[in-house]
């Protein structure tokens, strides 16, 4: 799967390209931060709502990086495909 690019790793075949864990990472990310809303808004300092947030922030954020790979290739290296 990997390009002329990006031949040299795993990391680098996968970002931007895996259409199955940007939607995983969406569902999650959708999932995840109402409920902390809904449950830990007001208790930030708990620990279940430090992880709860630790994990809506690392969905969030390896989403952002995904799509952010993915806008650079397709609009700027010109790459059309998304496997």
């Amino acid at each position: 799967m990997g390009c002329r690019f990006c031949n040299t790793s795993v990391f680098k075949e996968k970002i931007g390209r895996c259409k199955t864990c940007m939607w995983q990472l969406t569902i999650l990310s959708l999932i995840s931060w109402p409920l902390w809303f809904s449950f830990y808004y007001e208790q930030p300092l708990v620990v279940e709502s430090i992880a709860l947030l630790f994990f809506c922030v690392s969905f969030s954020g390896l989403l952002l990086l995904h799509l952010l790979v993915w806008a650079y290739r397709h609009f700027i290296l010109g790459e059309r495909e998304l496997k």
